[in-house]
């Protein structure tokens, strides 16, 4: 900065638009209250239908998030301008005073242009008026003025060079809409880009080189900031795509780091989760830097990379993979040269690709397989991104050509065909791990309902779009073809039974066996209600789908937890005498608790039986190991009941849905549940089955009371005079629907259907 610009600065017009800044923050903050209130909370409690449910519920809330991100970056502004500014003022008032105290030593201070400055005698003593004193000075008062312009002259440099820095970094993040980084003042900003340049110094290093300390420096400055987007986009462009996979290929490599193995091979994986985090939320930035850094490093995918030449780049990337939330963008087209790179290594996936030998390195250092396979990180980390998920299973694999009559999808290719690679645990236990596709199965389900894996909807997600309903339909056909394709694989039934208790509705319409081009299907349309797009499941798939998924305990209380959920908020809307007629299933009471309980029972019959069959085996889960994770199931749903409250049509399309829409207490679907989870922390079923010589039989008496509670409950709900009566035909239908079950099954379902006390 010239000496004469902070000098003569005039302040004025960078104070009103400080101002102007200070009043947008506050009309912003207004606005985003009006937006999340008026808007977001409003459009979650609406009664949403068809493509509203599924596009205009959406685009509320992401509308909301706007103006939530605008006020973020809004607020950041100011503080970051309000900051540099009142910094300024106080480097010009520091200088003028500098300045006027040479003067009184005869030394003034004169701008030469390019940051540059003199410091000379103001008056010559010779030339000094006739009876003027000259004050004097000597050489030391010159270099102490010089020494503390310059200083004050590189702290202005340094605050005014800091401030633009930070503010196109923060307007870099999004191209369109706005970024949400927010900074409470330029300092925390600039504090956060100066660690990143100096973690990526480090990370340049040739990892051989890389200290224990240096290591230590780089796990802890990741983990501090890898959330902090001007950090994570900085890092990630100043380290580069190659360097990026160069670091972690050494890192990882105990022939290339020896010492950082022998040292911290235990915090190896506490660095890859961290660095995978930061470049998750690096990918989420628009700036020109990053939008090359991600084209680089898919263009490396093939490309060998690293130190030992062994290693290709799409091993190493797709093991930072394993944690955050990655650009859906970018996931989507790494996955397409991915699966291109599959698809060459496989010849069109007639053989095995990625199989490691003895002497590869281990790529993966979190828990898992050894990363070898860079289909197993990439799942993972579609497990995150449900967007990426869903396009990404559903494109082909092998599409339609010349050569191919049919086309193969991602899905029907990971799912059904790949030979996948033999895999072992990284834990040098030198055992097998099945870590590839259990990370398949977490994928599709956060490729089906819309979520990341592992959490529970919210009231933002969206209804099941056409894309994800096409996918659970392949999901459920493809067991009912084969189910060993998920029995022989039971760990994958935990995110199967999430997934099934996200499609209820469609799982209940389809055991109705009502042909959906018959006149009798509009009815069937009023007593399941669905928000969003049907995914046309048929009835023989979903037995086999159920079966399969109830020989995980996981799997098991996921479909029964939310089934019994479904079942009492079905009761709950269907009993209202305020419905209107039009929406109705049918008028008469009797014909619609029984249809209801009947369909119910069939699904709570099947899971049964599958709990059953699991049991019966010699190596089989227990009744506890079921019962435990039904009562896990209530840690789970966001603490207990509250998630299976709700409203309007959205108030049945799924059973877990509506907490922030009603409340818990005093709902029937509380009262259910806490009775379903106070029996499982008893192993009530376990204790039955002993008394009644009967597990089946156990199960039936159970499922009953669990219908006729919900039906009673909902009756007394709306004061109905017929409690009693309705209680009964809960019951009877409940009984009927899992007698169903065992007959639907019979001459279907895998394996046996062996009864065992």
């Amino acid at each position: 900065m010239d000496l004469d610009t902070l000098r003569f600065a005039n302040f004025s017009s960078i104070n009103e638009a400080v101002t102007d800044w200070s009043t947008l923050v506050t009309n912003l903050e207004d606005l985003r209250k009006q937006a999340e209130q008026g808007l977001h909370q409003a459009a979650n409690k609406a009664n949403w239908a068809g493509i509203n449910a599924q596009v205009t519920k959406e685009f509320i809330g992401k509308t909301a998030g706007e103006f939530a991100d605008a006020h973020t970056q809004a607020q950041t502004i100011h503080s970051i301008l309000s900051d540099t500014v009142g910094e300024l003022k106080k480097y010009q008032e520091d200088l003028n005073a500098a300045i006027d105290r040479g003067l009184k030593k005869n030394l003034t201070v004169a701008d030469t242009g390019n940051g540059t400055f003199t410091v000379t005698m103001n008056i010559h003593p010779d030339r000094a008026a006739k009876g003027t004193t000259v004050p004097e000075h000597d050489e030391n008062d010159v270099t102490t003025l010089r020494n503390e312009v310059q200083e004050i002259l590189r702290k202005a440099t340094e605050s005014d060079t800091s401030a633009e820095t930070v503010l196109k970094a923060i307007v870099d993040q999004a191209a369109m809409g706005f970024s949400d980084a927010s900074y409470k003042d330029r300092d925390a900003a600039q504090a956060a880009v100066h660690e990143a340049d100096e973690l990526a110094k480090l990370a340049k290093k040739d990892p051989e080189d890389l200290t224990v300390k240096e290591f230590d420096r780089l796990t802890a400055g990741l983990k501090k900031y890898h959330d902090d987007p001007l950090f994570a986009e900085r890092f990630a462009t100043d380290l580069g795509p190659k360097k990026t996979l160069e670091f972690w290929a050494g890192v990882a490599d105990p022939q290339v780091s020896p010492d950082l193995t022998r040292e911290r091979r235990n915090q190896l994986g506490d660095l890859q989760k961290d660095l995978s985090l930061t470049l998750a939320t690096a990918s989420k930035s628009d700036s020109l830097e990053m939008t090359e850094w991600k084209r680089d490093v898919i263009d490396m995918g093939d490309k060998q990379v690293g130190h030992r030449g062994n290693v290709l780049g799409f091993q190493v990337m797709s093991n930072l993979m394993r944690a955050g939330d990655y650009d859906d963008s970018f996931m989507v087209d790494y996955g397409k040269r991915l699966m291109e790179t599959e698809r060459k290594f496989t010849g069109d996936g007639k053989h095995t690709a990625w199989q490691q030998l003895g002497f590869d390195p281990y790529l993966n250092r979190m828990s898992g397989d050894t990363g070898w396979d860079p289909l197993s990180g990439y799942l993972k980390g579609l497990s995150n991104s449900p967007d990426a998920a869903t396009e990404f299973f559903n494109e082909d694999f092998i599409p339609k050509d010349g050569d191919h009559k049919h086309s193969v999808s991602n899905f029907k290719y990971l799912f059904e065909e790949r030979h996948w690679p033999q895999a072992i645990k990284n834990d040098f236990s030198g055992d097998g791990s099945d870590d590839g596709r259990n990370n398949l199965a977490s994928a599709l389900e956060a490729a089906t309902t819309g979520h990341p894996a592992g959490e529970i909807p919210t009231l933002d997600t969206p209804a099941h779009n056409k894309e994800q309903a096409k996918l659970f339909n392949a999901i459920v056909s493809s067991v009912g073809d084969d189910p060993e394709r998920l029995t022989e694989r039971n760990y994958m039934s935990d995110s199967m039974g999430q997934i099934a208790s996200e499609y209820l509705p469609d799982i209940n319409r389809a055991t109705t066996d009502v042909s959906r081009d018959s006149e009798d299907w509009a009815g069937i349309e009023k007593l399941y209600p669905v928000a969003g797009t049907d995914s046309g499941v048929h009835h023989r798939d979903v037995s086999k789908f159920l079966f399969a998924i109830g020989q995980n305990p996981a799997g098991y209380a996921a479909v029964e937890v939310g089934q019994q959920a479904y079942m009492s908020k079905l009761m709950t809307y269907h009993l209202d005498p305020d419905l209107p007629a039009d929406q109705r299933f049918s008028q008469d009471q009797e014909t619609t608790v029984k249809y209801i309980s009947e369909r119910s029972g069939e699904v709570s019959g099947i899971l049964g039986l599958g709990r059953q069959e699991e049991i019966a085996k010699p190596a089989g889960e227990s009744d506890k190991d079921y019962d435990y994770s039904v009562s896990q199931r209530k840690n789970w749903i966001s603490g207990g009941v509250g998630t299976a409250v709700g409203v309007g049509t959205s108030f049945i399309a799924t059973p877990w849905v509506g907490a922030a829409a009603g409340g818990a207490a005093g709902t029937v679907t509380s009262v259910v549940l806490e009775r379903i989870f106070k029996d499982a922390e008893g192993h009530a079923l376990e204790n039955a089955a002993d008394e009644m010589g009967s597990r089946w039989q156990a199960g039936l008496t159970k499922n009953n009371e669990y219908m006729a509670l919900g039906a009673q409950t909902a009756a007394e709900k709306y004061h109905l005079a017929n409690t009693d009566d309705i209680g009964t035909w809960s019951r009877e239908g409940a009984r009927q629907g899992y007698i169903n079950a065992r007959a639907i099954l019979d001459g279907q379902a895998p394996g046996s259907t062996t009864s065992s006390s």
